[in-house]
């Protein structure tokens, strides 16, 4: 009841009333969905909560004590929908009773009745006594507000049955279970009981209207239509379809499989599915089409045997058990397994060899030490209980070779190779494993006495174990350096040279035969001072093997050498130099040539081509590899050895230290490490079709114990120039290329198969970085310009710097400047900042890395930034009037002071310091803004006094700065004007990825006056 003061105002009588508020029912739906609310929102917690209190619902619901029939039949039923008053003669006189006689009083809820309201009161009294509903379904929810599960409970109108429907499961259930979704604990807990209820209980129910008149009777299944009859039907075959199929999936063996393609040489991994009920025999022949053999091999050369992957071992064979069960073979259908299946195949002529249980595999190499070769593998099978001698035996019989006379080696791990000298020691003492690797010797040579790591063997074998294969794409070679390569081919016309008739230029560049014999004759004589230097140093070492093979030390000539040789060098040097004119045609050309006073001559990288001999060594498709002879990759190097003796600590093959790099050589020129020829072979290669027309490549086997540094000398002979002029480039999946700069790392990191890039270009040294160089443009619409790639080295100046960069600017970019005329500043994306002063020094005064980037910009007079104190900010005008933004001016202050900003902005654009209005720019240089939104969408006048402080925070030179007078107005633009320059605005700053959002219906921004309204008429708003 509204009465007194919460009387309510009636809009018909415009006066207060009293009245009645409340919710009516009018009728009730056939089926009445009762929400019971148990999810809720705790304030106290700010989290969704669940009410888990117990609530009784009854079976049957009787409705009609919710309807007053009287109530139905009075006036203020047919009158406003909103609220009835209680005094009928103000507020509802006939009149009012007439006006609202044709509205039904019906909610905007859904009514499926077509009644009309009379029909419907008469109805209300005749069927007041029969709103009876039963109850058919329960929606339960288990879990809590964050989540949880949902299913129904519904009863069966043919038998009253209640069944629960729990996703596929579907259950009979009984009136206890349905008690059960009351909610609520079993005993009382006090007040807080609904913390300890269950999460179990009904949050919906459905009742429907007992009415039988209404209550449609169900059909039978014999009742339903034939396209029913025959979905059912579907959906019954499918159900039992699925359920064969799982039943078969749970009693099916899923295990790895295995095969060695008897033609391909390649392994094939799959996975074998086999009934646990199907037969040996029938697996195989399943495994046989699995693996694709039909064309390869018979079915009758073909077997399963058990197999561990990860160590390649054979565990058994299952000979005599063809019949058996797959089950019992593999201990159960298993979901995994701890063994895989090989499918093991032979040649018709061959038989197979049984696998028991217990015993080991051995793969034994044969070892040829005449022919340095490594034969491949051949499979024996031995007991961990079995004496070294024992195993000799086996090994004899199986490779036709004297026990009495043979070694064996164990290659336990990587670079651990053991040899088994004690004969009464079990093979499980020395170390073998389930799968083991073994080379054997059985000659008589003198190298039995020798000490087995001086011995030929072990170093045959340490070859062997550290030999990888990779695949080195050579550059193409300009007419330059065709000339140059020649001079790096080896004096012996060694095989492994590429394409002999292509690297001889022709025409008249010098006395082709002269240069080379004067190579032949400088690389003779320092081979023979090195030969010379061992056998002095070699006097009274007996301990050495006296055979000449790969593996002879070769010592680098020590700072005694005859200074003849270094003169010859130099003369030879200067009639290389005057019989090429036309040195490296690349794009690092002239970073070599302006770094003379750091670099190598030509002729200390010619002197590395060496003559090889062949040796072999085997590979895995039983041809022997031709091995490589030749000299120390350091001792190689005399001649630069000497010549950091003379004076020079840098030398060509080091690099940048500070990214990880150090050089193979200490600050006087040594080595620091004992020098050891590493192995290194190569042959031409075809490569794959699209690796590029007409590239060449090298494949090469190498000791991967040896540095980049001696790697890349040995590929100077097929580069064609020296080292110090190309660059190694190491290409991972998708072709991605990273450049190889750390000489003194070995490629150890390197596998079989790796692809290698060679691209010219000068090698960095030590303490160098390469940077890239960009031309800052301030008023060009593409500010940023790349020119060339430049190197500069710690310590250096930035003076030092720019007069390197002089010849390059002049012969690469057309650019002929002075030292004066241009800065060097950084670089940080596409903002230019600090500026470099000519004193600064790289890595003290400038950080500098690897693949740096720096900005060159041309000055338009003299240099006005003398000190780090100083800060240099790129200001623009903006003219409001004209609708214009004038170009960018430098302006450099002394302090990080605004008055100061403000007054140099004044000078260059002669506006008043009072009218001087900034803002700072946007984004990245050179901060793009459309003109129809840099006068409002600037932060204009910055309430500050340093400009090192929010909101600017300018504390590095390059930042943009925009300027205005404030008492200029802006210009007033018609919309055809304004449509048009916002075009060409969207078309300009599209480039730059801005986005014009200006809307002529833009409203303006509310002014609020705190201070009282200002002196003008306010109307004229």
């Amino acid at each position: 009841i509204l009465d007194g003061p919460n009387q309510y105002f009636c809009e018909r009588c415009k006066k207060k009333c009293d009245a009645r508020k409340g919710l009516r029912f009018l009728h009730f739906p056939y089926l009445l969905t009762l929400q019971l609310k148990r999810f809720d929102f705790d304030y106290t917690t700010m989290h969704r909560i669940k009410l888990n209190d117990r609530m009784t619902f009854p079976e049957e619901l009787d409705m009609s004590i919710f309807i007053d029939v009287e109530d139905e039949k009075s006036p203020q039923t047919e009158s406003c929908t909103d609220s009835g008053a209680e005094n009928e003669g103000s507020c509802h006189s006939d009149q009012m009773s007439n006006d609202f006689s044709n509205d039904d009083g019906v909610d905007e809820g859904i009514c499926l009745e077509s009644n009309s309201a009379a029909e419907r009161i008469s109805k209300v009294g005749s069927e007041k006594n029969s709103l009876l509903y039963e109850l058919f379904s329960v929606m339960v929810h288990s879990g809590s507000a964050a989540g949880g599960h949902y299913y129904a409970c519904i009863k069966s109108f043919s038998d009253d049955q209640w069944y629960s429907f729990n996703d596929q499961h579907v259950s009979k259930i009984t009136q206890e279970d349905i008690k059960k979704t009351y909610g609520g604990s079993s005993g009382s807990r006090g007040y807080y009981s609904s913390a300890f209820a269950s999460s179990t209980n009904a949050y919906m129910l459905i009742y429907r209207l007992k009415d039988p008149a209404r209550n449609a009777k169900f059909l039978e299944a014999h009742e339903y239509p034939d396209h029913i009859k025959q979905l059912v039907q579907k959906e019954r075959e499918l159900e039992e379809q699925e359920k064969k199929q799982r039943e078969i999936e749970r009693n099916t063996c899923k295990i790895k499989l295995f095969c060695m393609h008897p033609t391909k040489q390649i392994m094939m991994e799959n996975k074998l599915e086999v009934h646990k009920d199907r037969t040996l025999k029938e697996a195989v022949e399943i495994a046989y089409k699995l693996m694709d053999l039909e064309e390869a091999v018979p079915l009758d050369c073909c077997r399963l045997v058990k197999y561990d992957e990860f160590h390649d071992y054979l565990e058994r064979s299952y000979e005599g058990e063809e019949d058996t069960p797959m089950g019992l073979l593999l201990g159960g259908v298993k979901s995994t397994y701890m063994f895989d299946l090989l499918l093991e195949t032979r040649r018709p002529d061959q038989i197979f060899q049984c696998y028991k249980p217990g015993e080991v595999m051995v793969k034994v190499h044969v070892v040829d030490l005449k022919a340095e070769s490594v034969a491949p593998p051949i499979s024996v099978r031995a007991y961990l209980n079995q004496t070294v001698s024992e195993f000799k035996q086996l090994i004899s019989k199986a490779t036709h070779l004297p026990a009495e006379t043979m070694r064996v080696v164990l290659e336990r791990c990587y670079n651990d190779l053991r040899l088994l000298n004690v004969s009464s020691k079990t093979l499980k003492a020395e170390g073998f494993f389930r799968s083991n690797k073994v080379f054997i010797e059985s000659s008589e040579s003198l190298d039995h006495h020798v000490a087995y790591t001086d011995s030929h063997l072990w170093k045959l074998l340490d070859r062997h174990a550290n030999t990888i294969k990779l695949y080195v794409s050579l550059p193409e070679q300009s007419p330059g350096s065709q000339f140059r390569r020649s001079i790096y081919q080896k004096p012996s016309g060694d095989s492994g040279n590429l394409d002999e008739a292509s690297e001889r230029v022709k025409g008249p560049v010098g006395n082709m035969k002269s240069v080379e014999a004067i190579l032949e004759e400088s690389t003779e004589k320092l081979k023979s001072l090195s030969l010379q230097q061992q056998q002095e140093g070699d006097n009274g070492d007996s301990s050495k093997s006296t055979e000449a093979s790969d593996f002879e030390n070769i010592e680098s000539p020590s700072n005694e050498i005859d200074s003849s040789a270094s003169a010859e060098n130099r003369e030879l040097e200067n009639q290389i130099q005057i019989s090429d004119p036309e040195n490296l045609q690349s794009e690092e050309r002239s970073d070599s040539d302006v770094n003379n006073d750091r670099s190598t001559s030509s002729v200390d990288s010619d002197i590395l081509s060496s003559s090889h001999s062949s040796d072999t060594l085997c590979n895995v498709d039983n041809a022997p590899i031709p091995l490589a002879n030749g000299l120390d990759s350091h001792s190689i190097t005399s001649s630069r050895r000497s010549k950091a003796n003379q004076g020079k600590k840098e030398t060509w093959d080091t690099a940048e230290e500070d990214s990880g790099t150090d050089s193979e050589y200490d600050e006087s020129g040594k080595s620091r490490g004992e020098a050891q020829y590493m192995y290194f072979k190569s042959e031409p290669y075809t490569a794959d079709e699209g690796s590029g027309e007409g590239q060449k490549w090298l494949m090469v086997h190498v000791d991967k114990r040896i540095t980049l540094s001696a790697f890349k000398q040995h590929l100077e002979p097929f580069v064609g120039v020296p080292s110090s002029h190309f660059k190694v480039f190491r290409v991972y999946a998708s072709n991605q290329e990273f450049e190889s700069v750390r000489l003194n790392e070995t490629l150890s990191s390197f596998s079989d198969d790796n692809k290698i890039t060679i691209r010219l270009g000068r090698a960095l040294k030590k303490g160098e970085y390469r940077v890239k160089v960009y031309q800052l443009l301030v008023n060009e619409p593409e500010p940023c310009k790349f020119l060339l790639d430049a190197v500069f080295a710690k310590g250096m100046t930035v003076r030092q710097s720019k007069e390197e960069l002089l010849p390059q600017l002049r012969e690469q970019c057309g650019l002929d400047l002075t030292t004066d005329r241009f800065r060097l500043r950084k670089k940080t994306w596409k903002n230019p900042g600090t500026v470099f002063l000519d004193y600064h020094i790289y890595e003290e005064d400038i950080n500098i890395s690897s693949n740096w980037e720096v900005f060159l910009e041309i000055l338009d007079g003299v240099e006005k930034m003398k000190s780090m104190s100083q800060l240099a900010v790129l200001s623009r005008r903006w003219r409001p009037s004209e609708m214009k933004l004038d170009s960018f001016q430098e302006v450099v202050l002394e302090s990080s002071s605004v008055e100061e900003l403000k007054e140099k902005l004044s000078e260059v654009s002669g506006i008043p310091l009072e009218n001087i209005e900034f803002a700072k720019g946007r984004g990245t240089f050179p901060c793009d803004i459309s003109i129809l939104e840099i006068h409002q969408d600037l932060d204009w006048n910055p309430k500050v006094s340093t400009l090192n402080v929010w909101p600017l925070y300018i504390c590095d030179d390059g930042a943009v700065i925009f300027y205005r007078d404030k008492t200029e107005e802006l210009m007033e633009l018609t919309d055809e004007q304004r449509n048009e320059l916002m075009k060409k605005e969207s078309s300009r700053l599209q480039k730059t990825g801005h986005r014009v959002t200006y809307s002529p219906r833009k409203e303006k921004a509310l002014k609020i006056y705190l201070d009282g309204a200002p002196n003008k008429d306010l109307t004229q708003d």
